[in-house]
């Protein structure tokens, strides 16, 4: 039997394990030694500036931060060396965060060394794998592996050990509205649903539909049957405007003469429209609304 692939992936173990990234244990700069786990100053470690997490669920850590007053830390968190006593997250915010809500002066770290780019990829590799990580936030960081390392598809799918199509089928989540976005990142539809609607080319139906998933709470089968429904509807192009009929031209002249600006009217054939009023300033607006209601 073959042995099973480690989740992280061949491109993270490379950089755990390069000794371009790490320091023998006689190496000492400043109170801790790279390369080993000690209890460290939470005062002397820095937030990651690459953390590709968009929020945190601030419940979420003041229950965290009770269960550290209980019992602890019990995973240590991941440290690179910036300097004499200066060290930066690089994985574990959420356990620094309720540790120091917890009150705990110091924590344990892995200590480490790596650079920029391996610090970036280090953090989004990390959360990739994180079950709480919603889709938005797994897809930019798919998406800056790609574009901030220079990687391809291919490549990242090694790093993290997922296929291609899983890879793509998040970044093309980037592409949605952003009301489709925020209503992933929230919780009000499923991934199931996101990418059913990726496949409407009309951002105006996409959002009709994402209406109705949120009020009729339709599953992911009904809003795919409504999609196969509306490509197979031909388009019927119809003309949204009409010639005006002589006395909207006359009318369409008195307001302009009126309002002393330039005033639009549309109707369609079933007669049907607006009239729009233009202005180019706050003060013209004022001047506008005072001629109407006067």
């Amino acid at each position: 039997m073959k042995p099973k692939k480690k989740a992280l992936g061949r491109g993270l173990d490379a950089i755990l394990q390069s000794p371009d990234t790490d320091i023998t244990s006689n190496d000492i700069s400043g109170n801790y030694v790279v390369g080993a786990i000690a209890m460290m100053d939470v005062r002397i470690i820095e937030t990651n500036p690459f953390q590709p997490r968009i929020e945190f669920d601030d419940l979420a850590i003041d229950e965290l931060s009770k269960s550290i007053q209980e019992q602890g830390i019990i995973q240590p968190l991941t440290v690179r060396k910036l300097g004499y006593d200066r060290y930066q997250l690089i994985a574990g915010e959420r356990r620094y965060r309720a540790a120091k809500r917890a009150g705990l002066t110091h924590v344990p770290a892995y200590i480490r060394v790596a650079n920029d780019e391996q610090m970036l990829e280090l953090a989004l590799v990390e959360n990739i794998h994180r079950e709480d990580l919603n889709a938005i936030e797994i897809a930019i960081s798919y998406n800056r592996l790609i574009e901030e390392c220079q990687l391809t598809q291919d490549q990242l799918s090694e790093k993290v050990g997922k296929n291609r199509t899983t890879i793509s089928n998040y970044i093309r989540l980037l592409k949605l509205p952003a009301e489709l976005q925020i209503a992933l990142k929230d919780d009000q539809i499923s991934m199931g649903h996101a990418r059913a609607l990726i496949n409407i080319a009309d951002d105006e139906t996409k959002l009709r539909i994402l209406k109705r998933i949120i009020v009729e709470n339709l599953s992911v089968r009904q809003v795919e049957e409504m999609v196969r429904t509306n490509a197979s509807r031909p388009r019927i192009q119809e003309k949204s405007t009409v010639q005006l009929p002589e006395d909207y031209l006359r009318n369409k002249a008195q307001l302009i003469e009126h309002f002393n600006t330039k005033v639009d009217i549309r109707r369609n054939n079933k007669g049907l429209g607006n009239i729009v009023i233009s202005f180019e300033s706050d003060e013209e607006f004022i001047r506008i609304i005072n001629l109407i209601k006067s």
